[in-house]
Parts: structure tokens; C-alpha cells; sequence
């Protein structure tokens, strides 16, 4: 690209409502010709600002998706045991489809055991190890949301993945990790990145798609953007600010997420997808 070029931003919030529309619509169809409608259970550890926005964000979501939802608060003293027993339960509840749980918990809590307790055939978030292995072998299963947003995203906006090279700066478990899985099984060449990444610029500079997931503020310099690459800034920090400097960006990549409007609507947009999703194949709904 030329430096008086602007690169296109994807746009994830018109992608985002066609998606929930589409669930929607599935959601209605299974309430039709089954009487139950998809339920989505979330649980909350605590009263965490951003957690509880997080939550409420999402439930009105369902709603006007025409999905159920269950909220279960508890008090942030509720230990690790505690969690999995309502985690258990939801998991044996056939009137829940799928469960969400809000993170983080808080340091006392082993969000991974907490996690482990959800059964994997209502794991809408893609955050049990089963989903991961699913995820690493191509096998049926559920996605991490966001890792599956922007594959959405990238589909949407035709980046052929195949023999590129995409550059992960992040390796979180359920962003980092799985967005490169699902990378490498487009045939993309992945490298990650991390903290202790020793010349991270360098790196970047090669990267036909970089993803940015690290949560640093413009970590990521427009700079170091290789001209024509794409873009992908999973990151939000205070200030609506992600993980790449943007405006730096622009004239150097051809794609580019904004935020917030780009990666942020398709998570909750998969989320919902999958309930519907779980909804249908535990009812042995195969009309969607």
C-alpha cells in the first residue's frame, strides 16, 4: 500500500446483528416445533463491574434473540468446590443448553477445574479442554467465541489463510491458543508471541495477518504492520483502546479491526450461534 492509502476496517457490528438475526431465527424454529426454547445459564462469581456489565450485556442479548437466559450470582467468597457443584448441576439441568461462566472468578478460584465442570456438549464458550481438542483436530465441538469471531470475520471479508503467515501476539487459553489452532487449520503458518517474545517487532514486521490478544494498550506499533497485511486487534483497554495502534496502522495494513466494532460484536454473536446450536442437538433438532 502506498502511504496515501487507508486500509478497510472490518466492520464486525453489521457482520455481528446478521449473525444474531440468523440465531435468532433458528432460536424461533426450535421453540416452534419443540415447545422448549434455547437456554443460556450464566453464572457470576462476585460483583466485578466489568463482569456484571459483561453479564447484563449479554442476557439482553439473548433476549432479543429470543434465547432464554439463567443467571446464577454468587457471593465472591464462593469457593472452588462450591462452583463446580453449580456448575455440575447446571450441566445435568436438560432446561439448560448452554452455560456461560463470567471470568475471571477471582485469584482463590481454579477457573480451570471450574471450567472442566461444564459439560462439553453445553460449553457455548468453547473453554473446556475437550472444546480446545476439538478445536486443534477439526473435530465437532464448540469454539472459543472470540478465536471464532474472527475466523468469522476473516471469512467474511475473504482472507484466504492458506501459506500465509499469521502472528498470534498473545497465548491466552481461550484466545491466544485457539485462534491459532483455528489458523493453522485453514493451513495458515502460525507463529506465537508472547511476553517474553525476544524482538517481538521483527516478528510482526513478517506477518501476512497478524492477531493481536495480548490486553497492552497499541502494543503493536503501525510501523511494524507489514504493508497490505491484515489486522486483527482482539484487544480492549480502557479508553476504547486495543492492542494496535490504529491510526498508525491504517496506512500500512489492508484490513484492520476497529475498537470497539470489530472483534467485540462477534463474540457474543457466536455465543449465541452456539447456543442455538446446543439447543438443537440436545432436543435432536435437525432442522436448522
Amino acid at each position: 500500500m502506498s502511504p496515501t492509502q487507508t486500509a478497510q476496517t472490518m466492520d464486525g457490528t453489521s457482520l455481528a446483528s446478521r449473525m444474531v438475526e440468523e440465531a435468532a431465527a433458528g432460536a424461533a424454529k426450535i421453540s416452534r416445533r419443540t415447545g422448549t426454547s434455547p437456554c443460556l445459564a450464566t453464572v457470576l462469581v462476585g460483583e466485578d463491574p466489568a463482569s456484571v456489565t459483561y453479564v447484563r450485556m449479554k442476557r439482553t442479548r439473548c433476549a432479543k434473540a429470543g434465547i432464554q437466559s439463567r443467571h446464577i450470582a454468587l457471593p465472591a467468597a464462593t469457593t472452588t468446590a462450591e462452583l463446580i457443584d453449580t456448575l455440575a448441576g447446571l450441566s445435568n439441568d436438560p432446561e439448560v443448553h448452554g452455560i456461560l461462566l463470567q471470568h475471571p472468578c477471582g485469584p482463590h478460584i481454579d477457573e480451570r477445574a471450574a471450567f472442566e465442570a461444564i459439560a462439553p456438549e453445553k460449553d457455548v464458550d468453547g473453554v473446556t479442554t475437550h472444546s480446545f481438542a476439538a478445536m486443534t483436530f477439526a473435530l465437532p465441538g464448540f469454539v472459543s467465541c472470540t478465536p471464532g469471531g474472527i475466523m468469522r470475520l476473516l471469512e467474511e471479508y475473504d482472507v484466504g489463510l492458506a501459506g500465509k503467515h499469521a502472528v498470534v501476539v498473545g497465548r491466552s487459553a481461550i484466545l491466544g491458543k485457539p485462534v491459532g489452532m483455528l489458523l493453522l487449520s485453514q493451513d495458515a503458518t502460525v507463529t506465537y508471541c508472547h511476553s517474553r517474545t525476544a524482538d517481538l517487532s521483527a516478528i510482526v514486521r513478517e506477518a501476512d495477518i497478524v492477531v493481536a490478544a495480548v490486553g497492552r494498550p497499541r502494543l503493536i506499533r503501525g510501523e511494524d504492520i507489514k504493508p497490505g497485511a491484515v489486522v486483527i486487534d482482539a484487544g480492549y483497554n480502557s479508553g476504547n483502546v486495543g492492542d494496535v495502534d490504529f491510526n498508525a496502522a491504517l496506512t500500512r495494513a489492508r484490513l484492520i479491526t476497529p475498537v470497539p466494532g470489530g472483534v467485540g460484536p462477534m463474540t457474543i454473536a457466536v455465543l449465541l450461534a452456539q447456543t442455538v446450536e446446543a439447543a438443537a442437538n440436545q432436543l435432536g433438532f435437525q432442522e436448522l
